[in-house]
């Protein structure tokens, strides 16, 4: 989590509360499947509804969130954001220690969480873009994603051992107290933030909220792109609760060595988001994102073949490491390419289009492939998507459409 270049202290406290919310995250790690496997007995086909259905929802609650944001001081609505996850969450201890827990709270907290990830995303994307120059934005994203993946490694473990010790909602707990610790980081930034000004008619219009999609589909790298990630990003998530399910039910693999095949290799994720800066100085950015973007989609079909016991536990390691090394080298590229081919006073609605179609695809996805499960095996299911991804490197934006679009930047890029 350390760089050479300093990024100063405003930087510094939205790092830190970054850090601190991505700890908690860590720490809840698969909270949600856990709880409905373990506590409120679910099968496979309720466990994927239970992520499609947060995902689906909060990505339609969010469509109207991304124009809402880009007018409105960027600070306040990610407070707000950290706030409402924090009682949201909040929300699954409290009923669970009145015997009141059930699968439908389960899944209004998912949406909520949903939207509020969403509307918090296009802030902090937007104020990030606003508090650094442009040299400095790929330091910053190769700082977050080298946090994101410290804490997955470090979070799971810990959060599985915390289940076991004090209950399955105790990292919920944990989870909701870091958004809170989050916004008060937020808040400590300090310094003050213009209020953006808009033209035209003061009031919501409906050309605000395609505002995003126009800009992504009419860019021809970022189009490609964007379709790469949706089906990367849904296919990858609709098999994680079935492979919940797979190997905590039918594996019988304990909560704690769940955690620990998904934290261990995240020490590549921390790898790879640490030569990010070095790879895109000596490769080019372009170069950078269809390499590892080909990579990272050759890994999860080998999760179809796992086995109990350790066998089992060394395989999940071995893929997620591939995996997690090239999406650690992969994710602070794209981030930064988007950040810099979109003007300032797009970013949140483009940033929230981004998001909002990758949730809608991941609930999707995640519906279709467990009504899959269900008619044939979590397994099989789980080897259709790996399949499936191996076909994704398709969608990379070709050479010939890069080189239009980098054109004038290539300096600034490489």
């Amino acid at each position: 989590m350390t760089g050479r270049r300093g990024l100063g202290r405003r930087f510094g406290w939205l790092w830190a509360a970054y850090a601190v919310s991505s700890y908690g995250t860590g720490l809840g790690f698969g909270a949600f499947p856990l709880i409905a496997v373990l506590v409120l007995h679910s099968g496979p086909t309720q466990v994927a509804a239970l992520s499609a259905a947060g995902r689906a929802v909060g990505a339609v609650l969010a469509v109207p969130l991304g124009p809402w944001v880009e007018f409105r001081r960027k600070r306040p609505v990610m407070i707000a954001m950290d706030l409402i996850r924090f009682a949201a969450l909040m929300s699954v201890p409290a009923a669970f220690a009145l015997g009141r827990l059930s699968f439908p709270q389960l899944l209004v907290v998912s949406v909520v969480v949903g939207a509020a990830n969403i509307a918090f995303t296009a802030a902090s994307g937007a104020y990030l873009q606003a508090l650094l120059p442009p040299e400095d934005l790929l330091a910053a994203n190769s700082r977050f994603e080298s946090t994101t993946w410290t804490a997955t490694m470090v979070g799971p473990p810990l959060g599985g051992a915390a289940i076991g010790l004090f209950g399955p909602v105790t990292t919920v707990m944990a989870d909701a107290v870091s958004y809170l610790l989050s916004a008060l980081g937020i808040r400590a930034i300090g310094g003050t933030e213009p209020r953006p000004t808009r033209t035209g008619a003061p009031r919501l219009r409906a050309g605000d909220l395609l505002d995003g999609w126009r800009h992504i589909l009419a860019h021809p790298a970022l189009r490609p792109l964007f379709f790469n990630t949706i089906a990367v990003n849904g296919l990858i998530m609709a098999s994680e609760p079935l492979l919940a399910v797979l190997l905590l039910g039918r594996l019988g693999f304990a909560p704690w060595q769940y955690g620990l095949v998904f934290a261990v290799p995240c020490v590549g994720g921390l790898v790879g988001s640490r030569l990010a800066r070095r790879l895109v100085a000596r490769s080019g950015q372009r170069r950078v994102m269809l390499t590892f973007g080909v990579l990272r989609a050759c890994w999860p079909v080998g999760l179809a073949f796992v086995q109990p016991g350790v066998s089992g536990m060394v395989l999940v390691m071995a893929v997620q490491l591939g995996l997690v090394t090239c999406c650690g080298v992969f994710n602070p590229v794209l981030a930064t390419y988007r950040l810099h081919h979109t003007d300032p006073d797009r970013v949140a609605r483009t940033l929230a289009a981004w998001s909002v179609s990758s949730s809608a695809a991941i609930a999707v996805l995640t519906a279709v492939w467990g009504l899959l499960a269900a008619v044939t095996s979590p397994r099989i299911a789980i080897a259709a998507a790996g399949v499936l991804l191996l076909a994704t490197p398709l969608l990379l934006p070709r050479r010939e459409n890069a080189a239009k679009n980098t054109g004038k930047q290539a300096t600034s890029l490489t």
